[in-house]
């Protein structure tokens, strides 16, 4: 049985959609502020977090940020904002999905198992990335290793950074890191530069990996937000 996590000031919404997820099979525990949400966070293991953006003590988007440190759960954020800007935020800060309020409890239940079934089929899929040295996706080829890609049989040439971007990348699939992100995992919290020199390498990738670069079908632009490995 799956365990969600309801955080949610809104105790008649929160209830609300605790009776609908646990028709549904489900396991749910309600938090109604940010500091017992991180605290619940850290004390239980959740399958899924439901993740109201406005809240008292902590708000939706520091617990987002303070999850995706350590843990890659799947994450649904949902606010009464409508604003794109936010849903842009949400989304570069790792959220699975933005729901608007007011929305129906059985769509809620839609998305919280379609976006289980596809965390479970990710987590098959790179179940055995510490043990495996090769990543295939779609004709792409990666073996950590000896540090070889090969697109349809074909080897490419990749620089050091390109590499670990792309490894990078393909080892997070579906998340979303912004320039700052990518920029501090592959070059480091110390490294002097441009955020620019993130998109300078994904261009240079996608030149060798992608049949058409100016329609990329392993490395996606999510405008305003940043990039992500699709899968």
């Amino acid at each position: 049985m799956k365990n969600i996590l309801i955080v949610e000031d809104d105790q008649s919404i929160a209830d609300l959609q605790k009776d609908y997820l646990e028709i549904g099979g489900f396991t749910v525990d309600i938090c109604s502020d940010g500091l017992s949400g991180l605290k619940n966070i850290d004390e239980n293991e959740y399958d899924l977090i439901i993740l109201d953006i406005m809240l008292p003590g902590v708000d939706g988007f520091e617990i987002l940020r303070k999850i995706r440190d350590t843990n890659d759960v799947p994450i649904l954020l949902v606010s009464a904002k409508k604003e794109e800007i936010d849903k842009i935020r949400g989304l570069g800060l790792g959220a699975d999905d933005y729901i608007t309020k007011p929305f129906s409890p059985g769509e809620l239940v839609a998305r919280v198992n379609a976006h289980l079934g596809k965390y479970e089929r990710l987590k098959n899929k790179y179940r055995n990335d510490n043990s495996s040295n090769v990543l295939q996706v779609r004709g792409l080829e990666i073996q950590k290793d000896s540090r070889i890609v090969y697109v349809n049989k074909r080897e490419i040439s990749l620089a050091q950074k390109e590499f670990d971007l792309l490894l990078f990348l393909a080892l997070n699939p579906n998340r979303v890191f912004s320039k700052e992100d990518l920029f501090e995992k592959i070059w480091g919290l110390d490294s002097l530069g441009d955020t620019a020199t993130v998109t300078v390498h994904i261009a240079r990738i996608r030149d060798k990996v992608e049949v058409d670069p100016s329609n990329p079908q392993y490395i996606e632009t999510v405008w305003g937000a940043g990039y992500r490995f699709r899968v």
